[in-house]
């Protein structure tokens, strides 16, 4: 398995004085957790932010509709602003629209006579009215009529001209105009409020470009107090008006807006001023200084001079709103109007003058106009600032080059939280910014970048636990029982990988007479028979969560309690000891069977195992090419000798002490102090009779009482009684079978021993210990 990092141990110092072995570990370890890919998505996100194309135009002003709704504009007391509207009830009364334009006239003689402030107009007069008494008579035939009639019905005023001087003798009309998509005709001598510059930078270069103006009639236009352009942009992508041009040009000629041209004259001023800032880009503001006044009255647009309308409901402007039929028919009151600044527009769904706000699908155009009034005149503009962009790219910098730090950190659960806390921060700064100060930070780039990267880095966290699972499987899932293996996929934190000191059990299983059985098989036929016991065997280990360590030929090496704990393990490794002998005698019955039906020799298997218990060192051994999941120590070398010593005693079973302590509900007997090779301090070993059941049977209790008297006796050189208590014993195994009846074979090894010791007596010092010469 790979190694999960670095630790200061294993670096190569010779690459590290270079520098390069800690560039590729870096490069190794942002690679290997989704980083340098985010980093370099960053960069490219970066881009796309100073691009700023239409889908982030599209969301961010989605966003900021969202706030609008939340945090609709309201006033308290009444609005300076009144909307005479050309509404249902006034088609139906008046006639179907347009009309003549002496009832425009009858409009703003009324509005005039109630002292209101400056009336604009949502409408344009492009064309002679051609309902006009005058010009009904001149375009009759000769003989209609009698010629004094035509000639007295031809000196009747025009409607235009009726219209023209109640808009003269008003002196506070803003006559509306409109943009053209393609050139119009200009009129000599009609005049165009005043628009002056101030600033280093080239004013029609920024603002909003049309081909050509639509105005009115010029007798209407020459009478008027000013005259203002009332056409409004919609987005392109969802056709909802946001922000409205305070100036445009046409021509290279720049035009106020009719709100900009009605706050003129509400001011008295005869010019505004356009203030431009080379270093912002564009515009700074709009002025209007009012006279005998030393401050300007400022309103703060965008580069191109376009203001940001924050909206009230619809409904809240119902007060506000005058049934156009009504002032016609001097049925308002005149305190009603005084001082009001006057729209007129028409919300009737023929004249097709209808918008869309963040707030209401269908709105009148005219009440576009009347909310930007109100933002200007209650200070109330809501404004992006222009800072923005540099702090929203400073927030995505940040909240991704965080979420690319802490996020592989804290895994998908923390980092789903971290995320959430990081989107909440900026939301809240956002929207504080919006509520308290009223501008307009994108809350939805920065977001979606934190959203994105937290994504990104948990689904590379993702596919590096499966990958770091598929190492596991791969490296343990021969050599761990399943449930072991998942359980180890799943916490890979709980292999200590490199090595640690564990307290474990060790088997070594050996099958005896190998060399003799394999005289009687070829090569694939020997190959098929191992594999054939070594399959259950290592079942039977499996089954007792131990682990596999490696299988050398006819051998095979197991160990628990690593690398996940195993409670009892000492009790699991006997166990899987005695389930081995059982599928040795199964595969030999199985094996056996075959050998007689195809007339051939059977030579029975069978295996000695040597297991242990205590410390050792387990982890990847090997080298940094080739290595391995192992262990290594004295108590493990102790397994393979006592594995070894089982032929020496005649006995399937032989167990180490500290394996014999750890599983005291087992039928356990003491066998010897004995020196293996290679040890200079002599060990007690003892063999396994059977499971549980048997430790509590009668006779294995007299048993052991007789077996632990004939050591005494043994060690302290009282041969004849030594052999006395053999005798005992081997007349309660005579009556057993299995592992019990195997002991027998142990008796004869010690009857044997003190035959010799009668001949040749052990030294005066000797402490019972045997010296083994052999593995």
């Amino acid at each position: 398995m790979a190694r999960s990092g670095a630790r200061l141990r294993d670096i190569p110092w010779g690459n590290a004085l270079s520098g390069r072995w800690w560039w590729r570990q870096f490069n190794k370890r942002l690679i290997q957790t989704g980083r340098l890919t985010a980093l370099l998505a960053l960069v490219g996100l970066v881009f796309i932010r100073t691009s700023d194309p239409q889908i982030v135009q599209f969301l961010r002003t989605r966003a900021f509709d969202f706030y609008q709704q939340l945090k609709p504009r309201a006033i308290e007391g009444e609005s300076p602003v009144v909307i005479v509207d050309i509404d249902e009830k006034s088609l139906a009364e008046l006639q179907a629209f347009p009309w003549p334009r002496y009832l425009f006239a009858k409009m703003i003689d009324n509005l005039t006579a109630a002292d209101t402030g400056p009336i604009g107009f949502d409408i344009v007069w492009s064309e002679a009215d051609s309902t006009s008494i005058s010009r009904v008579a001149g375009g009759l035939p000769a003989n209609a009529i009698d010629p004094k009639v035509r000639s007295e019905l031809e000196k009747i005023p025009t409607n235009d001209t009726v219209l023209a001087q109640a808009i003269a003798n008003s002196k506070r009309v803003v006559v509306g105009q409109t943009v053209l998509t393609e050139p119009g005709t200009e009129v000599e001598g009609v005049p165009s409020t005043s628009v002056a510059t101030v600033g280093d930078a080239d004013a029609t270069t920024m603002l909003e470009h049309h081909e050509g103006l639509l105005r009115s009639l010029p007798e209407l236009e020459m009478g008027s107090a000013g005259r203002g352009i009332f056409s409004v942009s919609k987005d392109v992508l969802d056709g909802i008006v946001r922000q409205v041009p305070m100036l445009l040009v046409i021509k290279d000629k720049i035009y106020p807006s009719l709100t900009l041209d009605m706050l003129r004259l509400k001011l008295g001023a005869k010019t505004v001023t356009l203030k431009t800032n080379a270093a912002m880009g564009g515009a700074e503001s709009v002025l209007i200084r009012p006279p005998r006044v030393k401050e300007y009255f400022v309103i703060n647009t965008d580069l191109r001079a376009q203001v940001w309308v924050y909206f009230r409901d619809h409904r809240s402007w119902e007060p506000s709103y005058i049934s156009a039929a009504d002032v016609i028919a001097g049925r308002v009151p005149p305190e009603k109007l005084k001082d009001k600044i006057v729209l007129v527009g028409s919300s009737a769904k023929g004249t097709f003058d209808l918008r869309a706000s963040p707030l209401d699908s269908v709105l009148p155009g005219v009440e576009m106009h009347a909310n930007i009034l109100e933002n200007i005149i209650f200070n109330q503009q809501i404004s992006r600032p222009r800072e923005a962009l540099g702090i929203e790219m400073f927030a995505l910098v940040g909240i991704a080059l965080v979420m690319v730090v802490v996020t592989p950190m804290l895994g998908a659960v923390g980092g789903a939280v971290f995320f959430g806390a990081v989107a909440a921060v900026w939301l809240g700064y956002s929207w504080n910014e919006f509520s308290v100060n009223r501008q307009l930070y994108d809350p939805t780039f920065p977001v979606a970048v934190a959203f994105m990267f937290y994504s990104w880095l948990t689904y590379v966290g993702f596919l590096n636990t499966e990958r770091s699972k598929k190492q596991v499987r791969s490296a343990f899932g021969q050599y761990l029982s399943p449930a072991l293996v998942e359980q180890l996929a799943d916490d890979p934190s709980r292999l200590t990988l490199g090595g640690e000191n564990r307290d474990m059990s060790f088997m070594f299983s050996d099958i005896r007479g190998f060399s003799g059985i394999s005289e009687l098989f070829d090569a694939q036929g020997l190959t098929r028979l191992i594999n054939r016991l070594l399959t259950p065997l290592t079942d039977s280990i499996l089954r007792t969560n131990g682990t596999i360590d490696k299988y050398m030929g006819d051998c095979v090496m197991a160990f628990w309690n690593a690398p996940l704990d195993v409670p009892r393990h000492e009790v699991q490794a006997c166990r899987s000891a005695l389930a081995m002998i059982e599928d040795v005698a199964r595969v030999n019955a199985e094996v056996e069977a075959e050998a007689k039906a195809e007339g051939r020799e059977h030579r029975p298997l069978a295996v000695g195992i040597g297991v242990n218990s205590g410390i050792a060192c387990v982890g990847n051994m090997g080298s940094e090419q080739r290595f391995g999941y192992s262990v290594l120590g004295d108590n493990v070398n102790l397994a393979s000798r006592l594995e070894g010593q089982s032929k020496t005693y005649h006995l399937t079973i032989v167990l180490g002490e500290a394996t014999a302590l750890g599983a005291p509900e087992f039928p356990i007997l003491e066998l010897d102090l004995i020196q293996v090779k290679g040890k200079t301090q002599a060990v007690r070993i003892f063999t396994l009779l059977g499971d549980e059941t048997v430790a509590r049977q009668p006779w294995f209790a007299e048993l052991k009482q007789r077996h632990d008297a004939m050591l005494v006796a043994y060690r302290a050189q009282k041969w004849d009684e030594a052999e006395r208590e053999i005798a005992a014993c081997r007349a309660i195994v005579a009556q057993q079978t299995g592992l019990a009846r195997q002991i027998d074979g142990f008796y004869d090894v010690c009857q044997s021993r003190i035959a010799d010791f009668r001949i040749t007596p052990p030294p005066a010092d000797w402490d019972g210990v045997y010296v083994a010469t052999s593995k």
